[in-house]
């Protein structure tokens, strides 16, 4: 008897539900894109426990008669092609019908649906096992999906995933994705019983912007639009002012489908050359339509990796449009000698003459003999009772006492650039980083704190109001009392903004340096060290230092200067940053008389 066999059906749905299946924001992805194939005008997700508990999608679809609302379980099941050609000419999100089987091979389903033309729907179970029952109901137009308990049976998968904070996050994401494709669709998505986005039809893709990323990020964008043979370009792409070291608000879309493409973002990236810092990430939209024909969307089972059959003149493409959009909106090398439209300066009139200012200024007046500090007869009545003039005369004598200089600390300190200390020792000049003393600093301290056995001190400030975008609060929520203990004073406003009250001592505290901080600061969050605890703990008080050293102001007195050195040698490691770089030099004196 040989040794290979066919594997069950079921078995088999559960393989394939490991390559679509990921975590619950596949499922809402899926789902999502599932109700716009529909024809839906109006789609609501609905959340428990970030995805582990329910995912529940109800659109207001065609429906499916009860025959297709049994089959559409079936591996492979779909309307969407059914000849080779097909595949050439796929405009719809899906079409492989891997779906709704994969889904149900990792958990319990319930499925309503009904057609406009049908008196009653049709509900279908799918339990334990791939058991199905199917019943009339009562339901309006359209189809409802009810996916519980995900990966009830696959335990070890369960296991791998995140927090509920980290798995709304990505849920957030994928909604994003599908609405932002189709602004003339109505969407709500709600999370344990809380809304995070009530939707309405949009008049246009800006306002569908607005909705979902935030006004914030819409006064920072302009419109892009170009065509050639090969591809129609339009969208949104940020000024370069406005950059952030994050990636939060880059999208690529093709034929109304979003998918990734490090290929393209360089070309994006390009096109930004020598406009903005290194290191930094423009927010970017872009929609590409092409010939379906030219475009192989079926690579991945996620379908969020293409390949384009003229890619390297999509590149040129990209580049040159928004080269020259960045141009013609004055961010770039760009002379428009356009002048329709602008505003015209005011031809003066022969009158203009009369009202001219004199071009002589009128002469001061003043007493050359008069002294605030000698008692006249005309202040000596109106004085006030057990006022005495002589003795305000002797004690403003000692006026210059007030602002006489202070005695230098007995450590003599030289500032050099507001960046450098230099200060004697006895074996010759001691020069200090004061950039890098500051992270070596911060970096004990906040290892401190994150081993529980210190706490910042935080300053007050007014409270400044800074967008986030929802997908970014699940991220601050979960780490709301890490970010306490360091110092930051961080509370939710709304579904997509936090008000910032406090910050750790040290970091600069007007709006946009704060602003700056909070984008640091997520991407800091974001990166999801999987180290261990001593490894992740060194990494979140690296990382957090060497941002409160680069949010510190300039190092101005001797006396701060001292402070600092004191500081800085009450450390454990006083000579090296968290990354290994040297913070301070000593020159001896050998070194310096040689240079006479």
């Amino acid at each position: 008897m040989g040794k290979l066999q066919v594997l069950p059906a079921q078995l088999a749905n559960m393989i394939a539900a490991g390559e679509v299946v990921g975590r619950p924001s596949s499922v809402v992805k899926e789902l999502m894109e599932n109700a716009v194939d529909a024809g839906a005008s109006s789609i609501s997700v609905i959340i428990g426990d970030a995805g582990r508990t329910l995912v529940k999608v109800i659109d207001n679809g065609c429906g499916m008669s009860p025959e297709d609302a049994l089959l559409c379980f079936e591996r492979h099941a779909t309307s969407k092609i059914s000849s080779p050609e097909d595949l050439n000419r796929i405009l719809t999100f899906g079409f492989r019908g891997e779906a709704l089987a994969s889904i149900a091979a990792v958990a319990d389903i319930t499925l309503k649906t009904r057609r406009e033309q049908d008196e009653v729907g049709s509900q279908v179970t799918v339990g334990a096992f791939g058991s199905r029952e199917q019943s009339e109901c009562s339901t309006p137009k359209g189809t409802s999906i009810e996916v519980r308990n995900l990966f009830y049976n696959t335990p070890a998968r369960r296991k791998f995933l995140k927090s509920d904070n980290v798995e709304l996050k990505h849920i957030i994401e994928e909604f994003t994705h599908v609405a932002l494709t189709r602004p003339e669709i109505a969407f709500t998505l709600t999370h344990n019983g809380r809304d995070i986005y009530v939707l309405k039809k949009a008049k246009s893709l800006k306002f569908r912007v607005m909705d979902l990323l935030g006004s914030s990020v819409t006064g920072d964008i302009v419109e892009i639009e170009n065509s050639t043979a090969a591809v129609r370009i339009s969208g949104f792409v940020g000024r370069p002012q406005s950059a952030r070291k994050t990636l939060g608000n880059q999208f690529f879309f093709v034929n109304g489908r979003y998918f990734r493409s490090p290929y393209f973002h360089k070309a994006v990236m390009n096109a930004y050359a020598e406009m903005m810092p290194e290191g930094l990430t423009p927010t970017y939209l872009l929609f590409l339509e092409v010939d379906p024909e030219s475009v192989d969307v079926n690579i991945s089972p996620t379908k969020t990796e293409m390949k384009f059959a003229e890619d390297s003149v999509i590149f040129q493409a990209l580049y040159a449009s928004v080269r020259e959009t960045l141009g013609r909106n004055s961010f770039g090398d760009s002379i428009d000698f356009d002048t329709e439209g602008a505003i015209e300066m005011p031809q003066l009139g022969k009158s203009f003459e009369a009202y001219r200012p004199s071009d002589i200024a009128p002469a001061p007046e003043f007493d050359p003999s008069y002294n605030p500090f000698e008692p006249s007869p005309s202040r000596e009545g109106s004085a006030a009772p057990g006022f005495n003039g002589s003795d305000y005369v002797h004690k403003s004598e000692n006026y210059g006492v007030l602002f006489e200089q202070k005695t230098l600390p007995s450590q003599q300190c030289l500032i050099l650039a507001g960046k450098y200390i230099l200060t004697p020792t006895a074996g010759g000049l001691l020069t200090v980083n004061v950039r890098r003393a500051r992270t070596r600093i911060l970096y004990e301290r906040m290892l401190r704190v994150l081993r529980g056995s210190d706490h910042f001190s935080q300053m007050s400030m007014f409270p400044v109001e800074v967008q986030i975008g929802a997908a970014q609060m699940p991220l601050i929520e979960e780490n709301i009392e890490l970010l306490t203990d360091l110092g930051f004073g961080i509370a939710p406003f709304g579904t997509d903004s936090i008000s910032i009250s406090a910050l750790p001592e040290g970091y600069a505290c007007d709006e946009l340096s704060v602003r700056d901080c909070v984008a640091e600061l997520l991407q800091i969050l974001d990166e999801g060290h999987h180290s261990l605890p001593e490894m992740m703990q060194a990494t979140l008080a690296r990382r957090f230092a060497e941002l409160g050293a680069a949010q510190s102001g300039t190092l101005r007195t001797p006396f701060e200067a001292t402070r600092l050195l004191d500081e800085l040698f009450a450390c454990e490691n006083s000579e090296l940053t968290p990354s290994g770089k040297r913070i301070s030099l000593v020159t001896s004196m050998d070194e310096i008389e040689k240079k006479f």
